[in-house]
């Protein structure tokens, strides 16, 4: 009987020790229930929201299409997209008389974009004096439309540009206009001079978390970011730090794996890295995003027991810190003397 009682008990513990060796090799799970959040995210773009994905939320490429019920309000009253010279290629579109909104609205292109670049077309209001996008019950006496002249994808081509001017073209004979379009090799010349300007300003920050012993499940990552203000992003496998400034981009991007997000059970899946972004030309000086980059990332290598490493997986440390915010002081006074200030709108525009 004693050996019988001795015998229950060592399998008894052996149990409980495959339990608990089972339960401590898987992935740190969420303390309780996780926090729900709306997707509040402006854009659906990836990386981070662009300024014109919120403009195309309010105007469909093709009439009748359904609109996504998110809404993007524009910053401070006004949209965000708008044709700018710093930018645009601006072309007139002379009228005879004026035009109501209706009549505008019904032959706009179906497509504002030309290959990667968008484009836009605005009225002169008869009664503000206000240049503005196209709407109903409005009347114009006068139109311009212009292509933005560079983005991320590179500066504007001349492929790009004729098919902007036959979208123009037709624009025009629809509405009685008569378009005064700038020379193409001018308008690719300054498409290449704005992109090479862009191009070694274009700063994207990124650092990498690792688990340094256990890994992390997503609710995991989930709760340890919602303590630190994050919210769902519109894509599997993003988390945003929403930006205090309404449609604004994020300040902040957390990114792990979208396969385990749409695993069939994300608590099973074990990450072992998570990427935290900044996206630098999209958020005013002002808003201290530098610090807030470093601040987050901090709490979470803390929190979720984490060494910040490069892309490289070099740990980062606090000299690593001050020679970026040394370098990023230069590049927000470059931008600035260009006039496409970090978190401006034409800046937002160039930058995506």
């Amino acid at each position: 009987m004693a050996l019988t009682i001795v015998a229950v008990l060592v399998v008894l513990a052996l149990v409980a020790h495959s339990i608990w060796t089972a339960r401590n090799a898987g992935p740190r799970r969420a303390d309780g229930e996780l926090p729900s959040h709306p997707r509040v995210e402006p854009g659906l773009e990836g990386g981070v929201a662009a300024p014109e994905a919120a403009e195309a939320l309010a105007e469909p490429d093709h009439p009748g299409e359904v609109l996504p019920e998110l809404r993007v309000p524009p910053v401070g009253g006004r949209r965000l997209a708008r044709i700018d010279p710093l930018i645009d290629a601006i072309v007139p579109l002379t009228l005879e008389s004026p035009v109501s909104g209706d009549m505008v609205l019904a032959h706009l292109p179906p497509s504002r974009r030309a290959g990667t670049k968008p484009f836009h077309i605005e009225g002169l209001n008869l009664e503000t004096g206000d240049w503005e996008a196209p709407a109903a019950g409005r009347r114009y006496n006068e139109l311009q439309a212009g292509v933005q002249l560079a983005n991320r994808s590179g500066a504007l081509n001349e492929i790009e540009y004729s098919e902007f001017v036959q979208k123009v073209q037709a624009f025009a004979e629809a509405v009685g206009a008569m378009p005064d379009f700038p020379d193409m090799l001018e308008v690719a010349a300054r498409a290449r001079e704005l992109d090479n300007f862009a191009s070694p300003h274009d700063a994207q920050l990124s650092m990498v978390l690792r688990a340094n012993s256990a890994a992390w499940s997503v609710g995991f990552i989930q709760q340890s970011a919602a303590r630190q203000g994050f919210v769902p992003g519109s894509l599997p496998g993003r988390l945003v730090l929403p930006s205090p400034d309404a449609g604004a981009p994020p300040v902040l991007v957390l990114g792990f794996d979208p396969q385990a997000a749409l695993a069939d059970d994300p608590a099973a899946a074990a990450l072992r890295d998570i990427t935290l972004s900044l996206d630098v030309p999209q958020t005013p000086e002002a808003a201290e995003p530098f610090a807030a980059w470093q601040e987050v990332a901090r709490a979470l290598a803390t929190s979720m027991d984490g060494t910040l490493v490069d892309d490289r997986g070099w740990p980062i440390t606090l000299q690593h810190f001050t020679g970026i915010a040394n370098d990023l002081k230069t590049l927000y006074a470059q931008l600035a003397q260009r006039d496409l200030a970090a978190g401006s709108a034409a800046a937002r525009r160039l930058f995506s």
